[in-house]
């Protein structure tokens, strides 16, 4: 059984810790389709998609589509964006949204995971 301060201190470590925060993207290799999101936690933002995908239940209809048809092994993962932050309790929405918006502009094929 876990005592109370030590509850208190892991969820206090917890508030305060650094998730890397970024753009994420999924890069279909057979037609080279990019579908980038943002990720204020770049490893739950990856596990929240994956498990969407292996649902059959994710709300990008082309990325499922293409999924479906080429499996987990058919796409390339990666942060291709992290963004440096310091209070890790500040809203980085809008900062994160104009690195997606770079990303999106410098790639043709590149196009949003979810609005």
């Amino acid at each position: 059984m876990m005592d109370t301060k030590r509850k208190k201190e892991l969820l206090e470590a917890y508030k305060n810790r650094h998730p890397e925060m970024g753009v994420i993207s999924y890069r279909c290799k057979e037609t080279g389709e990019v579908f980038l999101g943002i990720s204020k936690d770049t490893k739950s933002g990856f596990n929240s998609n994956n498990m969407k995908l292996a649902a059959n239940w994710h709300p990008n209809k082309r990325l499922q589509e293409l999924w479906n048809k080429y499996g987990s092994e058919g796409f390339e993962l990666s942060v291709i964006k992290v963004l440096k932050y310091d209070d890790p309790h500040e809203d980085y929405t809008a900062k994160l949204e104009s690195l997606r918006e770079q990303c999106l502009a410098a790639d043709p094929n590149a196009r949003r995971i979810w609005r």
